[in-house]
């Protein structure tokens, strides 16, 4: 459903294309959740494993800046990764001020035995678009994520 807003033409075609990618965003997200690949972990808690499985261990400020999420999601979402066993928290040993997150055992163990399934949900719901096609958004994506440039002043 388009917008009902009757503003300038630039205005509707602007949130226009943002009703359908929040639209599409979320129903794709649905589809995934669908398969079930990670039925004991919440979204964040899934996000947050699968970015120290792949990035190392990382700093909580780092992790919120890689699932977009505020300090005090972070914190309860590692708080209950660390109830589980699955991440254990320490200090930085060059800025006891940083509290670094790492994997268990335990959470690599899981992270490894389900992140193949996640991997194929995903890769089942991108073939709705061709490889080029999957290009084509990915570029999209990254230039509307960069924002509009700010004019030189040179």
């Amino acid at each position: 459903m388009p917008t009902h807003f009757a503003g300038e033409p630039e205005e509707i075609l602007a949130l226009d294309t943002l009703i359908k990618l929040t639209r599409a965003t979320n129903t794709l997200l649905a589809r995934i959740a669908h398969h079930n690949t990670h039925p004991d972990l919440t979204v964040s808690q899934f996000g947050t494993l699968e970015a120290i499985y792949h990035l190392g261990t990382m700093s909580q400020t780092d992790i919120c800046g890689k699932l977009l999420k505020s300090g005090g999601n972070t914190t309860l979402v590692i708080d209950n990764l660390e109830k589980r066993d699955l991440v254990r928290r320490r200090r930085d040993p060059n800025d006891r001020r940083v509290v670094m997150v790492e994997l268990t055992d335990e959470g690599r163990d899981l992270i490894e035995g389900i992140f193949p399934g996640h991997v194929q949900a995903v890769t089942e719901e991108m073939a709705a678009l061709t490889p080029e096609e999957q290009i084509q958004l990915g570029d999209l994506c990254k230039k509307l994520g960069k924002g509009v440039p700010e004019p030189s002043t040179a």
